[in-house]
């Protein structure tokens, strides 16, 4: 993509309204648009990312067996009725039509595929069931002053399975676990599993924090054995349950939670199979969600610093940002841009994601400051000073080496990248 054609234009500041980090550079860099408190629009770079981050998660949930569907967010207020959180879930959005009827905007989705899965679900042969579904949610969040990290409206990935036994649902809910870890190390971040409460379903649920200073989750840690809990169920922990080791507070970020829900919503809902000895039974469920909006803005506020973003390899919006920078002579500036263009077409030929900041209007040091706040993995730099001594500069944002090349290697580098 060439910047002189892209819906593109960095700021130097942002409304101080805005207080999580994750938020201001998004926004500085033209990934996201704030509509108000709590919602957001995501641009044509935000997008891409988001767009990543999905195709990682589809990718991982697939590999476990799950079945992508997409269900509706205009939930009919029966339903919620049926689970009696129509009043007692407090954050959930409600709307009347013109005509009097009551529907809840979807902040989770159990109160819909539980009665959904009744049209398929009838014998032990139909179990074990795995769906999950990516799509926007909706929460009246009383705080919403962390940027898409604690947003109104969101996007999210929920997979819910469906077991004839409790043991079925504890060996998928473990396969989950390492599925989430998998995800979280592709997106380029460390994630704790972290014992939470189980509320009504079980004695624990787990949560995904990642350690960033913009958290608001406070969790014991175990170096030992890495024994984590959240300090909400557990506190004044001073040695770990587990091995005795002492243990040390950190401050995290959610970025996914699983709950084994066992048979509440098969009862609210009647879910019942026929099992091997000819028995009605509850069906076993499990819930995993993942927060892909709160994840894009997690990633950020583990991987910046004072310059600007540095997006991990496979969810940045693109893999290489290419720099056209002039000098005072236009003979040069022609070689410059004859360069740049022979690059910037390799890499499309080769179906390689780059940024071509191709703009006239800009100057050379507004480029190279964009380019940080940006923070592209590879930054390939066309400039007098490199066509001069036949070579471009290559430099990584992660660990700002920078490396000057021979133009003849060029195409050395793409393939090994």
């Amino acid at each position: 993509m060439r910047e002189s054609q892209f819906y593109f234009k960095t700021r130097k500041e942002v409304s101080k309204e805005e207080v999580a980090v994750s938020a201001c550079l998004l926004i500085r860099a033209n990934f996201i648009e704030k509509l108000t408190s709590g919602v957001y629009n995501f641009l044509p770079l935000g997008f891409k990312v988001i767009k990543k981050i999905e195709g990682i998660v589809r990718d991982e949930m697939e590999a476990i067996g799950g079945q992508e569907i997409l269900m509706a967010l205009l939930n009919p207020k029966s339903n919620w009725e049926q689970t009696n959180r129509w009043n007692t879930f407090k954050a959930l959005f409600k709307v009347q039509s013109r005509y009097g009827q009551w529907f809840a905007l979807a902040p989770t989705h159990e109160e819909i595929i539980t009665p959904m899965v009744k049209n398929f679900i009838f014998s032990y042969k139909d179990l074990p069931l795995y769906l999950f579904h990516i799509s926007d949610k909706f929460r009246d969040e009383p705080r919403s002053k962390s940027g898409i990290l604690r947003g109104k409206e969101f996007i999210m990935k929920d997979l819910y399975s469906f077991h004839a036994d409790e043991k079925d649902l504890e060996k998928y809910y473990e396969k989950v676990k390492k599925a989430y870890q998998r995800i979280f190390k592709r997106c380029g971040l460390k994630a704790f599993v972290v014992e939470a409460s189980g509320g009504t379903f079980s004695r624990f649920s787990h949560e995904f924090q990642v350690m960033t200073p913009a958290g608001e989750d406070l969790f014991y840690y175990c170096s030992s054995c890495k024994f984590c809990r959240n300090k909400e169920i557990a506190e004044n922990i001073k040695k770990c349950p587990e091995c005795g080791h002492a243990v040390e507070m950190l401050k995290g970020s959610e970025v996914g939670n699983i709950f084994k829900l066992k048979d509440k919503y098969s009862n609210a809902f009647d879910l019942k199979f026929r099992d091997k000895d000819g028995k009605n039974k509850n069906v076993m469920m499990g819930c995993y969600g993942i927060g892909i909006s709160r994840l894009l803005g997690v990633i950020v506020e583990a991987n910046y610093d004072k310059d600007g973003m540095i997006w991990p390899k496979e969810v940045a919006p693109f893999t290489y940002h290419l720099l056209s920078l002039s000098s005072g002579d236009a003979k040069i500036n022609k070689t410059i841009k004859k360069q740049a263009d022979l690059f910037y077409t390799k890499m499309l030929k080769k179906g390689i994601e780059i940024l071509y900041d191709d703009r006239k209007d800009v100057s050379n040091g507004e480029k190279l400051v964009d380019a940080d706040l940006l923070g592209l993995p590879y930054r390939i730099v066309v400039s007098g000073k490199t066509i001069k001594n036949n070579k471009f500069e290559l430099r990584e944002r992660r660990d700002r080496k920078v490396k000057l090349i021979k133009l003849s290697d060029f195409d050395k580098i793409v393939k090994s990248k």
